[in-house]
């Protein structure tokens, strides 16, 4: 491939790494099972003991069927870099409202993703949901706790978890501190997380 080959893909591959954010909103958002699973790779793993599309499609329906009347994702900004031609990852941010039982519950959050070319087309190898609130519309997330689920305990999210800057800024203040060199390019994310391991999500 020459090298203007290899851009003109680079920069294909970028938009359809966008789109597959944009089709997640809207299919998990209409209720369109068989469109959302199928932006997961065929052999996607769902649990320990599960793995494939058809088990995905279960999850998804005993979950939207159960908790939520409606929802509405509304996607940020999304950053995207890439470890080789056929793979790369993503951070982008979420926006989201529920109607769930008689409350309205807004999130904030961001998606940790990993990406794979097979066969010609991109996938969503892997999700990780970072969540920094949820709660009712009308009762703002002060203070700590700030996942409040209608009938659930109240938990800490993990929307800092991934990236050590945020622990960092608040136990060392030190504004006087010298400037880091600039992340190399396409390393912005793995800069920035700095091999922090990330961490155990517990998915609403």
């Amino acid at each position: 491939m020459s090298d203007l080959e290899a851009r003109i893909d680079r920069l294909e591959s970028l938009d359809e790494i966008r789109q597959l954010a944009a089709k997640y909103a809207l299919a998990l958002d209409m209720r369109d099972a068989d469109a959302w699973v199928n932006l997961f790779p065929a052999d996607v793993r769902v649990s320990k003991a599960e793995s494939g599309r058809a088990a995905l499609k279960k999850w998804f329906d005993e979950t939207h069927r159960v908790q939520f009347t409606g929802t509405s994702h509304h996607i940020g900004g999304h950053i995207i870099e890439f470890n080789d031609p056929d793979n790369a990852q993503g951070v982008v941010y979420s926006k989201n409202e529920h109607e769930t039982g008689p409350e309205w519950v807004i999130m904030q959050m961001m998606y940790f993703d990993k990406y794979e070319r097979i066969s010609g087309r991109w996938y969503f190898r892997r999700r990780l949901p970072l969540y920094w609130y949820a709660t009712d519309l009308n009762k703002p997330p002060i203070g700590e706790l700030k996942m409040r689920w209608p009938g659930r305990e109240a938990y800490n999210g993990s929307f800092h978890e991934l990236f050590p800057s945020w622990t960092e800024f608040w136990n060392n203040p030190r504004p006087d501190a010298p400037v880091a060199e600039p992340a190399p390019y396409g390393k912005f994310i793995d800069t920035m997380r700095r091999d922090n391991t990330p961490p155990k999500v517990r998915v609403r």
